[in-house]
């Protein structure tokens, strides 16, 4: 034995099996508590919510697809199952303006809402490269919904939606099964005063006309947008006209809107046959529309009373952007009369 370490330092064997046997006597109690905690601990999913958030109908998807070579973001909710309802944005905003309307619809219907090209997150292709204007919006929308697979559709149409989803109408109007128009024109009556440098530049297509028309895509015009004829301006939140603000400051994208604004004379030219097709498939339509509007006033939306008869319709003491102030009411409007005109599978 040595002397540096007395004896008490020291384990006999008897006394060391002794001790091992003991730790391991503890160490299985200690994994039989830990695994009962398992079971019966609430698992970091379920307690978040994230699970649930996952599964849930409404929840909002952010999804890319690429049409004729353009990469096209678009939101998606909603089971696929469920009748479908396109909803088609306006100038100067994107998908985002249905923010808060997609998840309402969601619980009862198939919600798909693209960015056009050069708007929201979808591609800005070079003007050089893609021709800018209704009618080719039209084709990669129709291009979109084929690779959906959807086959028949709701049309919410807002400002250049209208025309968007007139065109998609026009091509196959038996895929229509309502519409929903918020501020959108189809008529002569509706183009009041707000359109008169436009239509100079139709008539005459210079750079003159065209750089007068460039203080439309500065943050003053964007921000009067929102803002113009609502109730109560403190509704309507600020990160609207700032977001569709940086996506008009991107290099070339100011071009890209005078362009479309000299395009939107190739839908004046379509209105009679629009006109003339409402008469004859007399679709069923809901007009949600904000009667203060100074772009779309409310001149646009009495004349669909002459050519849909299967109508029901309500002007809303708002402006341009119906839904920033009155979303709620209008989604409530959309759902009764979705669910009364539209057949659930």
């Amino acid at each position: 034995m040595n002397d540096a370490f007395p004896e008490r330092f020291y384990l006999r064997p008897t006394d060391a099996a002794a001790l091992f046997a003991s730790v391991a006597t503890i160490l299985v109690i200690f994994a039989s508590i830990f695994a009962t905690l398992l079971v019966f601990a609430p698992s970091a999913k379920a307690a978040t919510g994230i699970e649930a958030a996952t599964t849930n109908a409404a929840t909002v998807h952010y999804r890319t697809v690429v049409i004729d070579g353009v990469e096209i973001a678009y939101r998606e909710a909603g089971k696929p199952e469920n009748p479908t309802v396109l909803l088609l944005h306006g100038f100067p905003t994107s998908s985002q303006m249905f923010r808060n309307l997609i998840p309402k619809l969601a619980e009862r219907y198939h919600v798909l809402a693209p960015d056009y090209p050069g708007y929201g997150a979808s591609e800005m292709p070079a003007r050089e490269k893609f021709e800018y204007g209704f009618t080719n919006f039209a084709n990669i929308i129709e291009g979109f919904v084929e690779a959906k697979g959807v086959s028949s559709y709701a049309l919410y149409l807002m400002d250049y939606g209208a025309p968007v989803g007139y065109r998609l109408y026009a091509k196959t109007p038996e895929a229509v099964t309502a519409f929903i128009i918020q501020n959108g024109n189809a008529y002569e009556e509706g183009l009041r005063e707000f359109w008169d440098p436009i239509k100079a530049y139709w008539n005459e297509p210079n750079e003159a006309n065209r750089d007068a028309l460039r203080g439309l895509l500065t943050i003053d015009a964007t921000k009067w947008q929102y803002t113009h004829g609502v109730g109560n301006v403190e509704k309507i939140s600020p990160d609207t006209w700032h977001t569709d603000q940086y996506l008009l400051d991107r290099p070339g994208n100011n071009e890209i809107q005078l362009d479309m604004f000299l395009s939107y004379k190739t839908n004046v030219a379509e209105y009679s046959a629009w006109q003339a097709l409402f008469r004859k498939t007399q679709t069923p339509a809901l007009i949600v529309w904000g009667r203060n509007d100074h772009i779309f006033p409310a001149d646009g939306a009495y004349p669909y009373k002459r050519d849909l008869k299967d109508l029901e319709f309500h002007l809303i003491d708002t402006g341009h952007f119906a839904l920033e102030e009155y979303g709620d009411a209008i989604a409530a409007k959309m759902l009764d009369f979705l669910d009364r005109k539209v057949a659930r599978n």
